[in-house]
C-alpha cells in the first residue's frame, strides 16, 4: 500500500532529473549540428532560440559573454555547429543546451562574418564613396603597425631611399588578437586629433585569416572611413583583401608598395623640377623676345611719330557727341514746354471761380426746370381734381334729388320696396332741402314687383 510519504513533489522530481543531466559525463560537452529556429537577435543580451533537424528540436541558450565571441552574425534558418552542455531548466521542466561555441556549418565563421560585414558596408556605400587624394609631397607620414615587425622597417627603408625629407612617425599598435582592433582604432583617432600628418599607413605582415581578422572588424573599418587623414592600407600579402583594404583611400599589396605610394622619388622630383625650370626659362626667353619685337614695332608706329593723330578721332567724336547732346537737350526742353502749356490749360479749366460760375449756372438752370415742372404738375393735378369732382357730382344722390326725387327711411334704414311699408307706419321723408314725417295710409304693390 502506498502512503503519503511515497509521493514526490514536482520540485523534487525536477531537481532529481536536473541532477541526472548535470552529472552525466556524456551531456557535459555535446557537439550538435542543426538549423537555427525562432532566432531573434537581442542586442547586448542573452540569446534564446532552437536547434532543429527534420525530426526533432531542442531549446538553446547562448549567454551574452559567449555570443560576443562569435565572429559572424547568426540568422534564422542558418545551419550551424554548436558545442555546449545539456541541462534542465527547473521552472519549466524543459531540457535545453547551453551553447559555449557556435560556427556556421560548411563555411568557416571568419569567412561568413567577413562576407556579412562586406555586404553590409557595401550597402551603406563605404566602399563606393569618393576616396581622399594621397598627398604627392608629404611632410609627415604616420604609420600604425607593430613596432617589432618587418612592416615598419620596410616602410622606413623605402621612404629613406625614395624621399628622405619626409618624416616617418610610428604609432605602435597591437595587430593581432582580440584587442588589436581597439588598439588600432585608438591610434587612428589619435593621429586625427593631432591633425599635423599628411598621410597615414595602416598595416601588418601576412598571416592566416584569423591573424588578419582585426582588420576585418567593423569598428576599424568605420574609423578608417571617418579619418580626415588619407589612409593607405597594407595588410597581409597581395592575395589577402581585408575590409580595411576596401575602405581605405588606397590599398597597397605590401609595406614597400605602401611607402612607394605614399612618397615620390626625390631624385626624379628634382630632375623634373630642373627640366621644368629649363622649359620655363626657354618659354620666358621666347616670350621676352616676342614682346621686344612688339615694342620695336610699336615704336615705329604713327602714334609715336605723330602723337596728335592719336586724339584726332576722339576730338571729332567729342564734337559729334556735343551736337547730339545739344539736340537732345533742345528736344527735351521743347517737350517740357509743351507739357507745361497743356498743364496750364488744364489748371485754367480747373480754376475755382470758373468752376463756381459754371456750378451756379447749372443750379439756376435746374431751378428753372424744377419750377416749370412744378407748374405743369400742379396744372395737371388741378385738372384731374376738377374732373374727379365733376364725376363724383354726377353720381351724387343729392344731384338726383334736385330733380324732384326723395327717399324714405325708418329708424335710419332706407326703405327700398313697398313690401317694407304698412298702413299707419310712420316714416321719414328725405327731400333735397330737408326732411318730413309721414304716415302711410295705403300701400299698393305692383303685381310685377311681388
Amino acid at each position: 500500500m502506498v502512503v503519503a510519504n511515497d509521493y514526490l513533489t514536482v520540485t523534487a522530481l525536477t531537481q532529481y532529473l536536473k541532477r541526472k543531466f548535470d552529472v552525466d559525463p556524456y551531456l557535459n560537452k555535446v557537439y550538435l549540428t542543426g538549423e537555427m529556429s525562432n532566432f531573434r537577435l537581442r542586442k547586448n543580451a542573452h540569446q534564446y532560440f532552437s536547434i532543429k533537424d527534420d525530426h526533432a528540436k531542442i531549446s538553446a541558450i547562448m549567454f551574452r559573454s559567449a555570443f560576443e565571441r562569435i565572429k559572424f552574425e547568426p540568422e534564422e534558418g542558418m545551419k550551424v555547429l554548436v558545442t555546449g552542455r545539456i541541462s534542465l531548466y527547473e521552472q519549466t521542466g524543459n531540457y535545453q543546451i547551453y551553447i559555449d561555441h557556435m560556427e556556421p556549418d560548411g563555411v568557416g565563421q571568419f569567412y561568413q562574418a567577413y562576407e556579412q560585414l562586406k555586404k553590409k558596408l557595401s550597402a551603406e556605400g563605404l566602399f563606393s564613396a569618393p576616396k581622399q587624394l594621397i598627398p604627392k609631397f608629404p611632410k609627415r607620414i604616420a604609420v600604425v603597425t607593430s613596432p617589432s615587425g618587418a612592416v615598419i622597417r620596410d616602410i622606413i627603408t623605402t621612404t629613406r631611399r625614395r624621399y628622405p625629407i619626409a618624416q616617418i612617425v610610428l604609432f605602435p599598435a597591437i595587430v593581432q588578437g582580440n584587442d588589436a582592433a581597439d588598439d588600432i582604432v585608438k591610434q587612428i583617432n589619435r593621429i586625427n586629433e593631432m591633425g599635423d600628418f599628411d598621410t597615414m599607413i595602416v598595416g601588418r605582415g601576412g598571416g592566416s585569416i584569423e591573424d588578419l581578422w582585426p582588420f576585418n572588424e567593423e569598428r576599424l573599418a568605420r574609423a578608417i572611413f571617418d579619418s580626415r587623414v588619407p589612409v593607405i592600407s597594407s595588410v597581409g600579402h597581395e592575395t589577402d583583401t581585408t575590409i580595411a583594404d576596401l575602405v581605405a583611400d588606397m590599398r597597397a599589396a605590401t609595406p614597400t608598395a605602401a611607402a612607394e605610394l605614399a612618397v615620390p622619388v626625390l631624385s626624379e622630383v628634382i630632375a623634373n623640377v630642373l627640366k621644368d625650370r629649363a622649359r620655363l626659362m626657354s618659354v620666358v626667353q621666347n616670350r621676352i623676345a616676342y614682346e621686344q619685337q612688339r615694342v620695336n614695332k610699336l615704336k615705329g608706329s604713327y602714334i609715336f611719330q605723330q602723337p596728335e593723330r592719336l586724339y584726332q578721332g576722339y576730338s571729332q567724336n567729342v564734337d559729334l557727341l556735343t551736337d547730339r547732346a545739344v539736340r537732345a537737350m533742345k528736344a527735351r526742353l521743347d517737350g517740357i514746354n509743351h507739357r507745361t502749356s497743356l498743364t496750364h490749360q488744364r489748371l485754367v479749366a480747373q480754376n475755382p471761380v470758373t468752376i463756381v460760375k459754371q456750378g451756379q449756372q447749372r443750379v439756376n438752370e435746374m431751378k428753372a426746370r424744377q419750377l416749370r415742372a412744378m407748374q405743369v404738375l400742379t396744372a395737371n393735378k388741378q385738372r384731374t381734381f376738377e374732373e374727379t369732382v365733376s364725376r363724383l357730382d354726377a353720381l351724387s344722390p343729392l344731384r338726383t334729388m334736385t330733380r324732384g326725387y326723395s327717399y324714405l327711411t325708418e329708424e335710419g334704414k332706407v326703405i327700398q320696396s313697398a313690401a317694407q311699408l304698412a298702413t299707419n307706419q310712420t316714416v321719414t321723408l328725405h327731400l333735397v332741402d330737408g326732411q318730413a314725417e309721414a304716415t302711410i295710409n295705403k300701400v299698393t304693390i305692383e303685381k310685377g314687383e311681388q
